[in-house]
């Protein structure tokens, strides 16, 4: 297996290293048969590909297998905010049929997490993630002694990908903006996961306001728990 260097992927900040380590800790809490964990959010902005991937640092540093996986192939940040140098397969050519998964999968620098990229732009990746190739993609992984699957999709509230890639997954997460979200498209998003049959774990509020709302990770943990018992 190749392996690529993520860069700028450290991040110092106490506080939200122990936001991190709260959400993963509602992760190991909801379940041994929670395992393929895919994020969304209500539109574009709101920083569920960086929550997301640092959720699976945060995982993998804790000693579990990971396996992330980068399915906003509409327009993916991964490879350009992290740095990524190497040239690589993606998921737009796995679905296509132009990379074999074995071939597709990076180690990382960081110990017990993989990778797999989104790809080249695809002008449809609705039709990608309904064909049998996704389905046999997800098979294998399953094959394989990953402890999680944490998928990063496009929004729910601009595209339909998410609630495709939803089948294939053990429950969703939504990240939300706390300045900018609207409970009104928050609320449409919510619908829609429920019309998929997929758990929602939970709400992520990003970006919370320290000086209004305290400890952050206390308020998070609070929000988070507000969501999964509706």
């Amino acid at each position: 297996m190749k392996e690529v260097v993520l860069r700028h992927i450290k991040n110092e900040d106490f506080k939200f290293n122990e936001a991190m380590k709260t959400l993963r800790t509602n992760i190991f809490f909801s379940g041994s048969n929670v395992k393929k964990i895919l994020f969304t959010s209500t539109e574009p902005n709101e920083g569920k590909s960086f929550i997301s991937l640092n959720l699976a640092v945060s995982l993998a540093e804790s000693g579990k297998k990971i396996c992330y996986i980068d399915a906003d192939i509409r327009k993916s940040v991964f490879k350009g905010r992290y740095n990524v140098k190497e040239e690589v397969n993606g998921l737009s050519q796995i679905l296509s049929g132009q990379a074999k998964l074995e071939e597709s999968i990076y180690k990382t620098n960081v110990e017990n997490l993989h990778v797999i990229f989104a790809g080249p732009y695809s002008p449809s990746p609705t039709e990608l993630f309904e064909d049998k190739l996704c389905n046999e993609m997800f098979e294998k992984l399953a094959e394989m002694d990953y402890d999680y699957l944490i998928i990063d999709t496009a929004p729910l509230g601009v595209v339909i990908d998410a609630a495709i890639l939803a089948k294939f997954t053990d429950g969703i997460i939504i990240v939300a903006r706390q300045a900018s979200t609207k409970k009104k498209v928050l609320s449409r998003v919510k619908d829609q996961i429920e019309k998929t049959n997929t758990r929602l774990l939970g709400v992520v509020l990003n970006d919370v306001n320290l000086k209004k709302s305290g400890y952050y990770g206390s308020y998070y943990s609070n929000y988070w728990e507000e969501y999964k018992e509706r």
